[in-house]
């Protein structure tokens, strides 16, 4: 750049945040045909660059930082950090970049000349960067006597904000109103902020100075796009990066400045709050959770940003830029020179003079002159994007100045391994983040082309490693601090209230809020998505119901219409009885008035319906219910129905109550006394009703058969509030000791270790007590027995049970145990029996 010439015009743009200052370089640079602009941040350079890159084209367009170098050969605009603004001679580390002449320069946010750490860069840049046809500088209003001082030639020129900006008070982090900032501190506070807002809004959008412009332009894209209505950033929000923030709520009045805890300035407390709200449109800050008498704002602070009325700068920090290089020790003296002017305070000692001085104890170096001394300064100039301190930094510097002190290259085999160290995607956030500050160190070093043998090379690896880091980070970030389902929700809940959710269920039930699939829809139980975290479940669910009743209620009514074959008796994984639909549990059964009427009780999902369809619901699956019952169970039911007939007789009445309620099979002589005072009518009535008085048991046939044996057992087990119990095999004859006792008692008399189905059994007792009553000599039907495999063990038992006992090889008749055929049972006991009966 070019030194100052006397009809150049340098104009000062002064005002508070949003009154586009920026805007306006960026247009007056466009106007000349070539132009340098210089920014704070990285991140701001870059973002202009784009801006830029997309009126002049790529080709026409630099940018210069620390870490990127992008300098096409026919480049007019450079968009550069101030450190890498190119100046003439003096205190740049950049000696490359000297002898460029640009028709128009402009150093942004001049007033950081206050900063103590970087100030020195800003006021050189103020008093040197001069433009061939035109110098901008813009700055706060806090400048104007700085400007008039230093520069009064210089016309100033204010820039009122295009917007109000209102104190909103304290607010809590559940309270936060959308499209909101939140200023914090440190990296642990920015990271514990977001995480609460991922927990009571859907996420946050994450900006911190260290970030890659990469990450923090995907991380500001989801913002700006509205897939999360939060960001969590540091003070670097402060400088210029424009984005559609609403309200700014500082997480604390506090910073730690690297050498000490200390409140913010009440222009720095401005800057930042001064992101809230663009060009026209009003913006709100406050304080999350403070209070006055905690650290909140003042009153006096308040109303000095409401009003921007701040406190103008009475100095700035300088560092003398004519350097001395004949030697190590003249560098040094030379960049503590002080200045007579007392505006122009000594800045204090940066980073890259504490290396020095540092690298100066060796005797080897602090005897290095002219190009070697010059080269010294440079290596000293590499930013410690790291943080680790003067000490430390050292080690690394003294290392490159090994290899390019004598005008030799820094090796590429040490360059390669450090940078394949760094190309890793693995970790958590604060691993990738400082993977990312090591790797700034060498895309700075690969950025100077005269200390690597194929810079450009090594660029573009650095870049392609940064890429990597940066992409990998932003989806971390994302990970952790954005759930764009609860995002969603909050949003929309917030905008139209949660009875007008987007909430669509496609066909195989995946339910969606918006874009975002939050559950699924099975049968009419809605499952959150477990990938979703615990504290989201909730507010899914809630919205979930909420906004499916439609949906469900459809559901329901096309199973009120539905066939017959759509319902079916299922058995739970618990063992209890339920009826389902398509694999969903309706409704389970419960004990009722009696065996055959069951109480239905609807599953839990089917509260959501309305009430009218629950109850059409419920209704079809009783009728459903009843009528499988009644197909399988009829002549059960037809037993039931005589036992309350006021018509039959009482004994017909009394034995048909005493089978019903065991489900159409009962052993015999659990109904004696019954049996007893039975008429030859009521046995004719009985044999109507198809039930067997046989010698051992007393059944109905059909109600054997695997069917309806499966319905007794589910109605005996829920009556009894049981579990239901394995059933045999369809049609088997015999079962061994193995048989489920309550599934095998359905239909199969117990012989000892086996059993035998009870109407194969009716069978043999029956031939045995023909064959005596005819004077048979042989009772057993060795025919019978045989086809069904009955043992001899089990055989002997079943002929006790009918009554007879074997002697030598023949059977004789000795009358069942405790019972004596010829008699039957006392009046007195058949009496009572009646009148039990009479009672129900």
């Amino acid at each position: 750049m070019m030194a100052r010439r006397s009809d150049a015009p340098v104009r000062a743009i002064l005002g508070p945040t949003n009154t586009g200052k920026t805007y306006l370089a960026i247009e007056r640079m466009c106007g000349h045909s070539s132009g340098v602009i210089g920014f704070p941040l990285r991140l701001l350079a870059r973002e202009v660059y784009d801006r830029v890159v997309a009126i002049k084209g790529e080709k026409q367009v630099a940018l210069l930082t620390g870490e990127e170098r992008i300098v096409p050969p026919t480049a007019r605009y450079f968009l550069c950090t101030a450190e890498s603004m190119p100046v003439p001679g003096g205190d740049s580390h950049h000696d490359d970049d000297h002898q460029r002449d640009f028709a128009f320069a402009a150093i942004d946010e001049a007033q950081l000349g206050i900063d103590p750490e970087r100030g020195h860069v800003f006021t050189d840049r103020m008093l040197r960067a001069r433009g061939r046809e035109e110098t901008l500088i813009l700055g706060s209003d806090t400048l104007r006597p700085i400007i008039r001082e230093l520069l009064p030639e210089a016309e100033i020129v204010s820039r009122p904000r295009f917007s109000t900006l209102r104190y909103s008070g304290s607010v809590k982090l559940s309270r936060l109103p959308p499209r909101s900032a939140v200023v914090a501190f440190s990296a642990e506070q920015v990271y514990a902020l977001a995480e609460m807002l991922r927990r009571f809004k859907g996420g946050a959008a994450v900006v911190m100075g260290a970030l890659s412009p990469a990450t923090r332009n995907a991380q500001v894209a989801m913002f700006q796009r509205g897939e999360v209505d939060y960001l969590v950033a540091t003070d670097a929000i402060g400088m210029g990066l424009n984005m559609d923030v609403a309200h700014v709520a500082f997480a604390g009045l506090e910073k730690f400045d690297g050498r000490r805890d200390r409140r913010l300035t009440i222009p720095e407390m401005a800057q930042i709050a001064g992101r809230a709200g663009r060009h026209q449109k009003d913006g709100t800050f406050g304080t999350l959770g403070l209070s006055e008498d905690s650290g909140g704002f003042s009153e006096e602070e308040v109303e000095a940003i409401g009003d921007h009325r701040f406190r103008p700068l009475d100095s700035v920090y300088w560092r003398n830029a004519d350097l001395d290089f004949s030697d190590v020790g003249s560098l040094i003296r030379s960049l503590e020179t002080k200045s007579d002017d007392p505006i122009l305070r000594s800045a204090p000692e940066a980073i890259d003079l504490a290396v020095l001085k540092l690298l100066a104890e060796d005797p080897a170096i602090v005897a290095r002159r002219g190009v070697q001394a010059r080269r010294l300064w440079a290596v000293c100039g590499l930013p410690d994007f790291r943080k680790v301190g003067p000490m430390h930094h050292a080690r690394m510097v003294r290392r490159l100045y090994s290899y390019i002190g004598e005008g030799g290259h820094i090796p590429h085999e040490w360059f390669a391994a450090e940078v394949t160290r760094l190309d890793n995607v693995t970790g958590d956030i604060e691993a990738l983040a400082d993977r990312i500050a090591g790797i700034r160190s060498w895309a700075y070093i690969a950025h100077r082309i005269d200390w690597l043998k194929d810079p450009a090379k090594w660029a573009e690896r650095t870049r392609g490693v940064e890429a990597r880091l940066s992409d990998a980070l932003h989806e971390r970030l994302t990970q952790r601090f954005v759930d764009r389902r609860t995002a969603v929700l909050v949003r929309d809940i917030g905008a139209r209230g949660a009875d007008a959710l987007p909430v669509t269920v496609a066909a195989d039930g995946e339910v969606s809020v918006g874009p975002e699939p939050i559950g699924h829809l099975s049968g009419f139980e809605f499952r959150v998505d477990p990938s979703a975290r615990l504290a989201d479940k909730r507010l899914l669910l809630a919205a979930a119901e909420r906004r499916l009743g439609d949906e469900l209620d459809r559901r329901a009514k096309a199973l009120v219409e539905a066939e017959d074959h759509i319902f079916q008796l299922t058995v739970e994984d618990n063992g209890g009885l339920a009826v389902a639909a398509d694999g969903h549990v309706l409704a389970r059964l419960a004990p009722g008035r009696s065996l055959l009427e069951p109480a239905l009780r609807t599953a839990r999902s089917l509260d959501r319906l309305s009430t009218p369809t629950r109850a059409a619901l419920r209704e079809r699956l009783e009728r459903r219910l009843d009528a499988e019952i009644s197909r399988h169970l009829g002549a059960l039911e037809r037993l039931a129905a005589a036992a309350g007939d006021p018509s039959r007789s009482p004994g017909v009445r009394a034995l048909a109550a005493m089978l019903a309620d065991a489900g159409g099979v009962m052993p015999r002589k659990a109904a004696l006394s019954a049996i007893a005072h039975l008429e030859q009518a009521d046995r004719s009535a009985l044999h109507a009703l198809r039930v067997r008085l046989g010698p051992l048991d007393v059944f109905i046939g059909t109600l054997l058969k695997p069917a309806a044996q499966h319905w007794r057992a589910a109605l005996l087990a829920v009556k009894q509030g049981q579990t239901m119990p394995a059933l045999p095999a369809a049609g088997a004859a015999t079962l061994t000791a193995e048989a489920n006792p309550r599934g095998a008692a359905l239909a199969y008399r117990r012989l000892g270790n086996s059993w035998i189905r009870i109407d194969l059994a009716d069978r043999l007792a029956s031939h045995a007590r023909k064959v005596r009553s005819a004077g048979g000599d042989d009772p057993v039907d060795r025919d019978l027995a045989t086809s069904i495999g009955l043992s001899e063990d089990a055989l002997a038992k079943l002929m006790s049970d009918i009554g007879f006992a074997k002697a030598g090889d023949a059977w004789r008749w000795r009358g069942r145990r405790g019972h004596r055929p010829d008699r039957a049972p006392s009046r007195s006991h058949a009496f009572a029996e009646l009148a039990k009966l009479k009672k129900t």
